[in-house]
């Protein structure tokens, strides 16, 4: 899934690298003193159609990083699984604390009366 993602960012670096070399083309055109209509308009598409690509995946990488940085369960990911067993572990050891703390205070108030017995 790593892999996956980093490829996918990888291709959007290549996709920006297109969307460069067209403005740079519109630039170089439109610069000229009589410049080629067809060919603006294919650089413009190509531009656009590019930035829309990368909007898209973009938008895509921000989500999946959304759901990662809230703790949503998401394909590819034990996170949100360690996470939630992490806290169960720290309750079950809370638990057990407390628990040795009320047996304590009940062997120590058990014999308090028997204390109170013993003398009379």
């Amino acid at each position: 899934m790593a892999n996956e993602r980093l490829r996918v960012l990888e291709d959007v670096e290549k996709e920006i690298a297109a969307i460069l070399q067209c403005a740079g083309n519109i630039v170089l055109e439109l610069s000229k003193d009589k410049h080629n209509a067809s060919f603006l308009d294919r650089q413009l598409v190509q531009f656009q159609s590019s930035v829309n690509r990368v909007e898209s995946e973009l938008s895509g990488q921000i989500r999946y990083l959304t759901q990662v940085a809230t703790g949503q369960p998401h394909e590819g990911s034990t996170y949100s699984a360690r996470k939630d067993c992490q806290m169960a572990l720290n309750r079950a050891e809370y638990a057990k604390v407390k628990l040795g703390e009320l047996g304590r205070t009940c062997e120590v108030m058990l014999e308090q009366p028997q204390q109170h017995q013993q003398p009379t």
